[in-house]
């Protein structure tokens, strides 16, 4: 058996025990299905979060950002809607992450021991515009860790010319562990010393912040509904 094919084995291993990690009763499942929302998290302004030092506009308009990393396929679904739940189409969505190994592209002094340039490079980095659900979509990677970070994904929000919401997304803690325990993030020789509950960003984001995750093929799909103000 090839090395790519037991690796993709040890993967489905992995997410076959999952649970559908961040699920909500199926009360609300029900209920978000019948608003149109691609999770039950309740239709709130999402908090502002740092922009952090990583952001890059370089118009990136593309549904794909994986450009060959390694690491878990992960399905993006950002809903972007009103906070009383009406989508908004066409907006602007951005996001960006770091790779398996901690790296994010287009800067020097990466990772955790701040040693690998990756000036020039674009992986990990995109945008798309919502449709009428008011629903983004990205294909990617699960995001890996640096020291003092939890695992997150940053999005921005752009209505126009004029930037609405800048915030992250969160995982659930089990489903981190069981891709962390996969070929791509386990072969690091640190292991990631920062938590969803010790990492002062995601707690003050908080729950609203940490999509619902399932399965999908031999990935991940996240999805979270994001409310922003656009009454400006």
């Amino acid at each position: 058996m090839t090395e790519n094919a037991l690796e993709r084995r040890a993967v489905l291993r992995a997410l076959a025990a999952l649970p559908l990690a961040g699920a909500a009763p199926a009360w609300a499942r029900d209920a978000a299905e019948k608003a149109g929302l691609v999770a039950a998290n309740v239709c709130l302004l999402t908090p502002e979060t740092t922009e952090g030092p990583y952001y890059l506009d370089e118009a990136l308009v593309r549904a794909n950002i994986t450009e060959g990393r390694p690491g878990v396929p992960l399905a993006v679904e950002l809903q972007v809607v009103t906070a009383d739940c009406l989508p908004i189409e066409r907006a602007r969505v951005d996001i960006w992450h770091c790779d398996a190994g901690g790296d994010y592209s287009g800067f020097a002094r990466q990772g955790s021991d701040r040693a690998r340039d990756t000036r020039g490079a674009t992986f990990l980095r995109g945008t798309q515009f919502t449709d009428a659900r008011g629903v983004a979509r990205f294909e990617t990677i699960f995001p890996g860790w640096y020291r003092g970070r939890t695992t997150h994904i940053h999005h921005m929000i752009w209505l126009g010319e004029r930037t609405v919401l800048t915030s992250q997304l969160f995982f659930p803690e089990e489903v981190t562990e069981a891709v962390f325990a996969t070929p791509a993030y386990s072969a690091r020789a640190a292991s990631r010393d920062t938590l969803n509950a010790t990492d002062g960003i995601a707690r003050r984001a908080g729950p609203a912040a940490v999509a619902a995750v399932g399965r999908r093929g031999d990935g991940l799909v996240a999805a979270l509904v994001v409310g922003v103000d656009a009454s400006g």
